[in-house]
């Protein structure tokens, strides 16, 4: 294949653009060392803050967007992979300073992929996606920290974003009682089938708090950050965990120690960009037997190449809810 289409993004001083263009083999990152042609990507946030040029995410021009892709190897210089081989490719600044995966072609380092579980496809991987795997990885980190479905509820915050809407399925599965905070009440019927046993206005934990209040969490999955981070950490019971993988609400933490000193709890955080491959394997592998397709398929949605602009920009005004798979 000598071309190929894919949204290429675009900036010279202040001029940006972006577009879905007519891109050149040649162009693809020459490190590289395993071409994958991309059958389904995303759209996640990071995503639609590049297309939108609505943040610094993108720092080598011209860059194609897309940290997520799944597809099948077409060449490979790596010992590791062969051509046919089902990978997936979720972060390792892939659209950011390495052409991604919202083309038809991606060039990739070897050492950045994971095969695709046997029991999933490429389109449920990507309905999956970074946002799945994150969720994935913050269920885990509550597991094995010692958080038992006897302990107590667990609060998702960011609960109708595709972190949260896929972390609920996953705890709910488990056999833990899950308390969805969300601005979107409209939501709570989606957010109750994927199953949450309670929907909350996220109002109350997104303004000051105090450094103390009523012990009620015995874990949390927060991917808003910022104050809401701070009050769950103030709510959690003794001994709780929560993890923080987001910063919807923003990067700050004004919070208090008094959580970790006065109740022992834990804050971990959660990185899916850069996670080690074992940490990969164990998620992806736990996606592929612990979450409900059903619930999955409710969750995503899927879109053309040509959408993806209007996406982004219905996920940076809030309005979209769950997951959406890109077809290549």
């Amino acid at each position: 294949m000598s071309t190929f289409r894919g949204i290429l993004l675009s900036k010279t001083g202040d001029q940006f653009s972006a577009s879905v263009s007519l891109l050149d083999h040649a162009q693809l990152p020459q490190e590289a060392d395993v071409e994958v042609a991309v059958e389904y990507s995303t759209v996640n946030y990071k995503d639609a803050l590049a297309i939108t040029n609505s943040a610094p995410v993108v720092r080598r021009w011209p860059m194609v967007p897309g940290i997520d892709g799944a597809g099948a190897v077409v060449a490979s210089r790596n010992a590791a992979w062969r051509v046919g081989d089902k990978v997936i490719l979720n972060g390792f600044g892939v659209g950011e300073t390495h052409w991604g995966c919202l083309a038809e072609r991606a060039a990739l380092k070897g050492e950045w992929l994971v095969q695709v579980p046997i029991n999933l496809s490429t389109k449920e991987a990507m309905a999956i996606g970074t946002a799945g795997y994150t969720a994935m990885l913050c269920a885990i980190a509550l597991e094995k920290r010692g958080v038992k479905p006897t302990d107590g509820e667990i609060l998702v915050t960011g609960a109708s974003g595709g972190v949260g809407s896929i972390a609920i399925a996953i705890l709910a599965g488990w056999g833990y009682r899950v308390v969805a905070s969300t601005g979107k009440l409209t939501e709570a019927d989606y957010l109750m089938m994927l199953g949450a046993s309670e929907v909350i206005d996220r109002a109350g934990l997104s303004v000051v708090g105090k450094p103390l209040q009523k012990e009620r969490w015995a874990g949390v999955i927060d991917s808003v950050g910022s104050f809401t981070l701070a009050n769950v950490c103030a709510q959690t019971k003794y001994g709780g965990v929560v993890a923080a993988c987001g910063l919807a609400q923003g990067m700050d933490f004004p919070a208090s120690v008094a959580p970790f000193i006065l109740r022992g709890i834990t804050l971990v955080g959660i990185d899916s960009v850069m996670a080690p491959l074992f940490a990969r394997h164990e998620a992806w592998q736990k996606l592929s037997t612990d979450l409900d397709r059903d619930k999955l398929a409710a969750i995503s949605r899927e879109i053309s190449l040509n959408e993806v602009e209007s996406m982004a920009r219905q996920i940076m005004s809030g309005s979209l809810r769950g997951r959406v798979v890109v077809r290549l």
